[in-house]
């Protein structure tokens, strides 16, 4: 009789003010404890019960479900399993390379020969397309010596890339292109084109973070055979008028008489 008292009045004054050990109201104390302690322990059985028959998230189907078109694809060799998650801008489709195929009819005779013309470039750089592109301004209509020479003396980390692809272009002009002397070529193309851009963590303090990109970039070139043409002067501001106004009259106005 002595210990159930106790235990009993520890769990009535829980229960409220005024509950005894020898009251029903402590009783009732202790049974609705009793209860909470044993609903308490068998909380983790229930809850590993119910796991089991409870339906997996919507986001647990789908990533099972990749998981399972993965294998089957990969068990399959249809195709790759290093490009089935591939985006749009890492398929290239080659479209430059391809100009160096075209095959022109013969020419007729008098004509004057047609000069070789060698397109080359270079894709997915780690630099960036706007930093790029002031280099490749700098030796558009250059010849392939005097664009080779400005290259060299530039500190910039796209211009000794551009020299490597200019080197490269002009070896391709005398292996593939029937180009007699290497230094009878002129830069008739030369642009920047934007790559695959990456996008990244970068973590900042008290547990927050921003998305920062890994940009990358194409370089193109164009060589003509034969000496580079002469440079245009620059338009005056008349000029620039004229072609204006010529521009306005050109227009087409719907619904006009």
């Amino acid at each position: 009789l002595g210990a159930p008292p106790l235990r009993a009045r520890r769990y009535g004054a829980r229960g409220g003010p005024g509950r005894t050990a020898g009251s029903a109201t402590g009783v009732a104390g202790l049974g609705r404890a009793g209860s909470r302690a044993r609903r308490s322990a068998a909380e983790p059985r229930l809850r590993l019960e119910r796991l089991g028959r409870l339906e997996p998230s919507p986001g647990v189907r789908h990533f099972s479900l990749l998981t399972a078109i993965k294998r089957l694809l990969s068990s399959h060799s249809i195709l790759p399993q290093s490009h089935i998650h591939t985006s749009a801008s890492v398929e290239i489709s080659r479209k430059w390379e391809k100009k160096n195929k075209i095959v022109y009819p013969p020419q007729l005779p008098g004509e004057p020969r047609r000069p070789a013309e060698i397109y080359h470039c270079r894709r997915q750089i780690k630099y960036s397309k706007d930093k790029m592109w002031y280099l490749a301004k700098l030796i558009r209509g250059m010849s392939i010596d005097q664009a080779l020479a400005q290259l060299e003396f530039s500190d910039k980390k796209g211009a000794q890339i551009i020299k490597e692809v200019l080197l490269e272009a002009q070896d391709m002009a005398v292996r593939d292109h029937n180009v007699e002397f290497r230094s009878n070529l002129y830069v008739a193309e030369s642009t920047s084109g934007r790559g695959q851009y990456l996008k990244r963590i970068r973590y900042h303090g008290r547990g927050r973070f921003g998305i920062m990109e890994k940009v990358f970039c194409h370089y193109f070139v164009k060589l003509v055979e034969g000496p580079p043409p002469p440079r245009e002067a620059p338009k005056t501001a008349v000029a620039h008028a004229r072609e204006y106004i010529q521009e306005l009259r050109n227009r087409t106005i719907t619904h006009a008489l």
